[in-house]
């Protein structure tokens, strides 16, 4: 009679494989819900028009190479950009890309560099809802 014991341990080692080839989901939010969120703590509802305006216009703020949110996420966010370095951004509108405003550790990280670059200061709570609320209507 064999021991059960080997196949147990077999049963478990592929059970952890599968479990470690799994990809991790990290997505703990949605771009509604930050939409909400953000509107929420600044005490007033999104703007389209202004989230548009934020994301074309031209800014003296911030970096002199980075005067708008176009110089590396092109006019069309439903579009995949490049950001100076090189890289290929993939689109920030979420119908083209539905992983976009879904990890909020992730947005706020990006938020702070891009904000900081275009504009010289961190977007305000409405901006960043506006701009989720422009980006979501594409």
């Amino acid at each position: 009679m064999t021991s059960p014991i080997p196949s147990l341990k077999a049963a478990m080692a592929a059970a952890a494989l599968t479990v470690l080839a799994a990809p991790v989901l990290a997505q703990d939010t949605s771009p509604d819900q930050l939409l909400s969120a953000y509107e929420a703590e600044a005490g007033a509802s999104a703007d389209l028009a202004r989230g548009q305006a934020l994301f074309t216009g031209q800014h003296t703020g911030g970096k002199p190479d980075t005067p708008s949110c176009t110089t590396c996420h092109t006019m069309d966010p439903r579009a995949k950009g490049q950001a100076r370095t090189g890289k290929v951004i993939e689109p920030l509108a979420p119908g083209a890309n539905p992983e976009r405003f879904t990890e909020t550790a992730k947005v706020e990280k990006w938020f702070g560099r891009n904000c900081n670059s275009v504009l010289g200061r961190d977007c305000t709570a409405l901006e960043k809802a506006d701009l989720i609320a422009w980006l979501s209507s594409l």
